[in-house]
């Protein structure tokens, strides 16, 4: 796992090799997710910055430019919701599997050895060597069932 200065360090060196200007936007998006609690939204990223970088002017549209090339180079990474969009996390966690709420769209994270090790032996019964997985299970929370 890195610090945060390590992940935008890398962050620059990614652009330098792609031939790309160096943009603070990009940065502030990062770093707001590289800071945030839970997955954010687009939309909740702009908030975050309007709130937080009001001198930034960052528009929604950057935003979504901004989130798309970063989880095109594995900064970050998105789950899906529908017509609900995507909602976006660093990648500076450690490895984790998510349950989502399909009602409340609530997600919460979890890490479960024997499922790791099952998804191993599976691979190198297939002869499969495994370089990243995500693992989505959908349902409806507790207080979505109530």
């Amino acid at each position: 796992m890195s610090t945060n200065e390590d992940t935008i360090e890398e962050l620059k060196k990614i652009v330098k090799q792609k031939g790309l200007k160096y943009t603070e936007q990009r940065e502030i998006v990062l770093k707001i997710l590289m800071n945030a609690d839970g997955h954010l939204s687009a939309e909740e990223v702009y908030n975050e910055i309007k709130t937080k970088h009001p001198e930034s002017n960052v528009g929604i549209a950057t935003v979504y430019r901004a989130l798309g090339f970063l989880e095109e180079v594995n900064l970050i990474t998105s789950i899906t919701f529908g017509a609900d969009g995507k909602k976006y996390e660093s990648n500076q966690k450690e490895h984790h599997d998510h349950l989502i709420c399909t009602s409340c769209g609530k997600i919460v994270e979890f890490l479960d050895d024997e499922i790791e090790k099952r998804q191993d032996r599976i691979a190198k019964k297939n002869k499969f060597k495994i370089t990243s997985h995500s693992m989505q299970l959908y349902g409806t929370c507790g207080d979505c069932q109530d």
